[in-house]
């Protein structure tokens, strides 16, 4: 199952959700880390295209100076995609993949945040959106951050309009209510899940 949302739009909660649940989660941030730790391919390509000057003398990526150049350069950030992309989709697969092998019977859950934008939907059988409309949604990032409406639009502005986004998706869990009407609709996903995988208990 993929899992993605907007930002603000309680994504990673619903993730955590079903962690705590049993399922098996593929992070797409965290495996996007993994691909450019010391050693790795992923370090040894984005040394080579951007240079000394995005890594610490430690060795370790500095995500805030390469952010910075991404950021501002748009050649830049097309290249860093080019060079990350097949890497992060080929851990999340080796992973998926993994779990499969652990527990068949365990639904897997896959955690990305550009699932949609990045074309990535066919790794998953289902697409769930976590939705909140654009309204709550940058009320919730405004006290979430601490930041102005004309920032927090800036931001909600720069990703695809969760309402495009409604279009892609098999399943919503919409979570602009109670905490307890969003836990509900989770209960009830997680036993869909359960049902469809032929287990009844993990």
């Amino acid at each position: 199952m993929g899992l993605t949302g907007g930002i603000a739009t309680g994504k990673s909660t619903v993730s955590e959700w079903f962690r705590q649940k049993g399922a098996a989660v593929v992070d797409a941030d965290q495996v996007a880390r993994r691909v450019v730790e010391p050693g790795t391919e992923g370090s040894r390509q984005v040394r080579e295209r951007f240079g000394d000057g995005v890594f610490r003398a430690t060795g370790e990526l500095d995500r805030k100076a390469l952010r910075e150049w991404v950021f501002r350069d748009a050649t830049a950030r097309r290249d860093l995609n080019q060079l990350l992309h097949p890497l992060i989709i080929r851990q999340m697969k080796a992973e998926i993949q993994e779990a499969q092998e652990e527990a068949p019977d365990r639904p897997v859950i896959l955690d990305v945040p550009l699932l949609i934008e990045e074309r990535l939907t066919h790794l998953a059988d289902t697409v769930v959106l976590v939705y909140i409309p654009e309204e709550l949604q940058l009320k919730r990032l405004m006290e979430r951050e601490g930041i102005s409406e004309e920032e927090a639009g800036r931001m909600i502005k720069a990703q695809m309009p969760i309402e495009e986004k409604k279009k892609f998706a098999d399943v919503l869990i919409d979570n602009s209510g109670t905490r307890a009407d969003t836990e509900g609709q989770v209960d009830a996903l997680w036993e869909t899940l359960l049902s469809k995988s032929g287990s009844n208990r993990l």
